[in-house]
């Protein structure tokens, strides 16, 4: 028998979920999941009707998002980084608009939740925290220059932060999909030029939501407990070879 008993339902009983970008795409798939194994979700985003509205770019608007979650739910356990934007465009052509807008969000972003959030869950002792990167944060994609550079840097930033904090009861870890058949993947990815792309992925196929969504609760889970500063890359083995 065991020293260390893993509960292998990953369940999530009473537990506060944070989820940024959580009201469509992945970040509504990770909520539902950790929802159906226990958790209570707090959704922010900048969709109209959000339960808490956020620019996650803004210091000021995630300090006030944080607070009001933190004085409805008493705490926050688990941080979902799922707010995210794409800005495409060959390199010598993309603008610093855009390139700003990008780094705002998906590295700005990330890094001020995750900075006032993990001010709680450090006073707490406990708390996880899981960082939204992309397949794009390992190697490089044609016309994805901010994105790239945005998410290489959560990957960056997940780690120096799980470097950290674990030793005062806080992990963290990034999640790095390849393409995800959300609405928007749809959006963008069907018709010939997906078919290229999924015939570099060894699976042959791109990913469904709630594949991340899975990754995520088992991240969230204390089966994980052993599990910091990884970045798990669910691409069908796009980044392989």
């Amino acid at each position: 028998m065991s020293e260390h008993a893993v509960d292998l339902d990953f369940r999530l009983d009473d537990r506060v979920a944070l989820v940024t970008g959580g009201a469509s795409g992945i970040g509504a798939a990770i909520g539902e999941a950790l929802a159906a194994k226990g958790a209570r979700i707090a959704v922010a985003d900048l969709a109209e009707g959000s339960e808490f509205p956020c620019n996650v770019g803004d210091p000021d608007s995630v300090s006030r998002t944080v607070g009001a979650v933190v004085e409805a739910h008493g705490r926050i356990d688990i941080l979902v980084n799922s707010a995210g934007i794409v800005r495409l465009g060959a390199a010598e052509e993309l603008s610093v608009s855009d390139w700003e807008a990008t780094i705002a969000v998906n590295l700005t972003g990330t890094f001020l939740m995750c900075q006032a959030v993990g001010a709680h869950m450090l006073a707490a002792g406990r708390g996880v925290i899981i960082n939204m990167a992309s397949q794009a944060g390992t190697v490089a994609l044609d016309a994805h220059v901010a994105y790239c550079a945005s998410k290489f840097g959560v990957v960056g930033v997940s780690k120096v932060l799980a470097a950290e904090w674990a030793g005062r009861g806080v992990r963290v870890n990034s999640i790095s999909p390849t393409v995800v058949l959300t609405e928007l993947g749809h959006q963008a990815w069907d018709g010939p030029k997906g078919d290229a792309l999924k015939k570099l992925i060894p699976t042959g196929r791109f990913a469904y939501p709630d594949e991340i969504a899975a990754a995520a609760v088992y991240l969230a889970s204390d089966a994980a407990g052993m599990v910091n500063g990884a970045d798990l890359i669910i691409d069908g083995g796009y980044t392989i070879k």
